[in-house]
């Protein structure tokens, strides 16, 4: 109620549809650092993580260290993609590849891969919430009624994300980061002392399983934690739901120092969550059943009020990443699907978000309501999927020399490599040495990039249609040196 209350009062009516998807452009660093992190972990960190914590112990630091090193890529891409952004008012991820590559069609294909593969994430972030309402109502809720109980809520809570697009979905976001991550924070350090104080669980403790990592004639192999941290990393700014957050800043400046900001919190509440969930390991009822580790030690150290609060804590968190979900995948199916093939208006481009915004909340929620024993194994296979974006994507930002036939070519083989290899060996490679299949699906991706780039000659036009591009970097927003280069970009001054 606190958020809709928030929302109803800082309504602003969307101009166009720049407004409607980026919010304007107009955000400073705190709220970027909060949407970062209400967006990038979803209820599921409380969850999934932190049962992961419970059974595999050290093994699931690999979270904290790739979603570090996504913030640390935020310093390195906040530049170039701001500036573009900016100039050519980019709304989407599928408008950077447009823009780069010189074909609408890439954007189509870019939207599809991120749309498919997130929607595996969407139902379980609203499942997470089955998890919530079956604890908070104390068993007497069937997993399967707490799942409809919690879809409800969240399909309520997306009235005001279709009504207001991206900056009601940063403005909760602020609100919704701040009760997850520190009220969530500070509530784990508690519990962590609570657990060593009254349970006696210290991390000397602990089963010495649970330092162990995969090394060579382990099941996973020895590359297998390299290749969680390093597809982890590079695939964080695939999401489309985390990537136009760069485009949702007022300046470069806000962004890297939101990423100066989100650097801690993420630290501080990583760590807070894994420890705790290491140490409740050893609490019986949560070794038994680890998804619920969040409510049962909430519940056994501080009986219902504190119950109450982890709850609170998990929606908040559940809420930020199905807001962000929602809303960048109705801007896509306006902008990049429907919006390349149609000639839509400003305000029929708006419509057809909140249309394709509302499709897509009923259809996850019926997805979530069903029972799907495989979906999660869906969800990391997309995962596989959605890195092979990052090819033509970081590429694309630096390097001049690539091309759509390569960026295409690329993204579609490298996509079906991953897939195929997926399916076929359900994630554990045995000639893999612990690589996952999108790390082979990135090896044939750059290699269709690279040669594409070498053997494919460009016009004289494409070369100075990407000198041009590349200039409006040079020029450290400066808006008369853009200008003189040839393209609009009234505006692109580095803020």
């Amino acid at each position: 109620m606190a958020v809709v209350a928030v929302l109803q009062r800082s309504r602003v009516s969307d101009r166009d549809f720049t407004d409607y998807a980026v919010g304007g452009r107009s955000f400073g660093a705190r709220y970027q650092a909060m949407s970062f992190l209400n967006t990038w972990y979803p209820g599921s960190m409380f969850t999934a993580f932190g049962a992961l914590s419970v059974t595999a112990g050290v093994m699931s630091f690999y979270v904290l260290s790739y979603s570090l090193l996504t913030v640390v890529l935020l310093f390195v891409l906040a530049r170039p993609v701001w500036l573009w952004g900016k100039a050519y008012d980019l709304r989407t991820q599928g408008d950077l590849f447009a823009l780069r590559y010189g074909t609408k069609h890439i954007r189509s294909i870019a939207a599809a891969i991120g749309i498919v593969s997130g929607l595996p994430w969407l139902v379980l972030g609203m499942q997470a919430l089955g998890n919530l309402f079956q604890a908070v109502s104390l068993g007497s809720l069937t997993f399967p009624a707490a799942v409809v109980v919690g879809v409800l809520v969240i399909a309520f809570r997306q009235i005001w994300t279709v009504r207001m697009g991206m900056r009601g979905v940063v403005i909760s976001d602020y609100l919704q980061g701040l009760v997850a991550y520190v009220g969530g924070g500070l509530m784990l350090v508690g519990l962590i002392v609570w657990l060593v104080v009254a349970k006696g669980s210290t991390l000397a403790s602990l089963d010495p399983k649970m330092f162990a990592i995969p090394s060579f004639g382990s099941k996973e192999g020895p590359l297998y934690l390299f290749a969680l941290m390093f597809t982890g990393a590079l695939g964080g700014w695939c999401w489309p739901y985390i990537f136009v957050r760069l485009f949702t800043a007022d300046g470069v400046r806000s962004l890297k120092s939101s990423a100066a900001l989100a650097v801690p919190l993420t630290f501080l509440f990583g760590v807070a969550l894994l420890i705790f969930g290491m140490l409740a390991s050893k609490v019986p009822e949560a070794a038994a059943k680890p998804d619920d580790v969040w409510f049962i030690v909430s519940e056994q150290a501080g009986g219902l009020v504190l119950l109450g609060l982890a709850g609170v804590v998990l929606l908040a968190a559940s809420m930020g990443h199905t807001d962000g979900n929602i809303q960048a995948y109705g801007a896509q199916l306006a902008n990049d699907l429907v919006g390349n093939y149609v000639d839509l208006n400003e305000r029929r481009m708006i419509i057809v978000a909140k249309v394709g915004m509302l499709g897509l909340t009923l259809l996850a929620s019926w997805i979530a309501t069903l029972t799907l024993p495989a979906l999660f194994s869906l969800a990391v296979l997309a995962y596989q999927g959605i890195i092979q974006l990052s090819v033509p994507q970081f590429l694309g930002i630096f390097w001049k020399r690539g091309n759509w036939q390569g960026a295409v070519g690329g993204m579609v083989a490298g996509f079906v490599t991953a897939v195929g290899l997926e399916l076929a060996y359900s994630g554990l490679l045995p000639f893999g040495y612990g690589l996952t299949s999108g790390c082979f699906g990135l090896v044939v991706n750059l290699a269709v990039y690279v040669g594409c780039a070498l053997l494919i000659p460009r016009s004289d036009e494409e070369e100075r249609r990407i000198e041009g591009l590349f200039a409006v970097i040079a020029a450290r927003g400066s808006a008369g040196a853009v200008r003189n280069s040839g393209f609009v970009a009234a505006g692109a001054q580095e803020t």
